[in-house]
């Protein structure tokens, strides 16, 4: 399937070098402005990108960026498109209320705006950007626009709250409440809830390959942590981290590493308080009660 689409590119003015590229989703040719542009740091221009299979690597920065895109608009999910090599080509960047520059222009952007009675700030330096200001998803409330990256996928019915964190190419399949950590890679499945201070390993360190993913109605309890993949109905308690080598003893007596139970539904993770064994027991989701749905209405 090939993609076309129509973008709206920033370049550094002294180098060439491309900062980002926005495509809007009417594919219109439509610019946007900024104090770096205004003053000279920046260029911009119109490219038209095509991506023959989204099957290849991304061959520039340019493309790179489409790519994002398409999963922040849910257009394609997680791990089903091709982002090797998107570190090397993305810039490292300077996202400012000014626009984005590269981080050794902050203070020359500084100056040469001195007289537009701005406050400059300075969100984050970073080689990706903050998602809403390039994508706005469909049916999403979310708490803190800065901890959710350009390249992720949320969802209608996605609720991210303050501390909730989303990496790209990762996020939700359906209403979900997000309060920890989606790392990259990770997929969640429809109404599950990662609860405050939770945290799902992603592929990003360590060189893995593993793609860690939950399917339907589980919950990851407050502070608790996840290294294996679930099937649905699962709950880890809260404050238990399970890792691929957790030995984990099995509703049948067995003593198993926790990577030998990835993928089955209808466990609850529980460290035994008494002994401080971990533990799998037969459950189901009716256990947590399930999503608040009011939550997840958001129109």
């Amino acid at each position: 399937m090939t993609i076309k689409r129509i973008g709206h590119r920033y370049t550094d003015a002294a180098s060439g070098k491309t900062i980002d590229t926005w495509f809007p989703r009417t594919n219109k040719e439509i610019a946007r402005s900024c104090l770096a542009l205004k003053v000279g740091l920046l260029k911009s221009d119109f490219v038209e990108v095509e991506i023959e299979s989204l099957d290849d690597a991304p061959k520039s920065v340019e493309e790179a960026y489409l790519r994002l895109h398409l999963l922040s608009e849910c257009q394609v999910k997680p791990n089903s498109l091709n982002l090797d090599g998107v570190f090397g080509l993305l810039a490292n960047v300077a996202w400012t209320s000014a626009g984005p520059v590269l981080p050794g222009e902050v203070e020359n952007l500084r100056g040469l705006i001195a007289e537009e009675n701005h406050q400059l700030s300075v969100t984050s330096i970073d080689k990706f950007p903050r998602m809403t200001d390039y994508v706005i998803p469909e049916g999403v409330r979310i708490g803190n626009a800065d901890r959710i990256r350009l390249g992720a996928h949320l969802a209608s019915g996605t609720t991210v709250m303050h501390e909730g964190f989303v990496n790209f190419n990762a996020g939700t399949l359906g209403d979900s409440m997000v309060e920890g950590r989606i790392s990259a890679g990770v997929i969640v499945g429809e109404n599950s809830d990662i609860g405050g201070g939770a945290s799902i390993m992603g592929t990003l360190s360590g060189g893995g390959k593993q793609v860690v993913s939950m399917g339907k109605r589980n919950l990851l309890g407050a502070n608790a942590g996840l290294g294996i993949s679930l099937g649905d109905d699962c709950i880890v308690e809260s404050g238990l981290y399970l890792t691929a080598g957790t030995k984990v003893k099995t509703p049948d007596g067995e003593i198993v590493s926790a990577r030998d139970l990835t993928g089955q539904s209808g466990l609850l993770f529980r460290r035994n308080s008494q002994t401080g064994a971990v533990e799998a027991i037969t459950s189901d989701s009716s256990v947590w009660g399930g999503l608040n749905s009011s939550l997840h209405s958001n129109d």
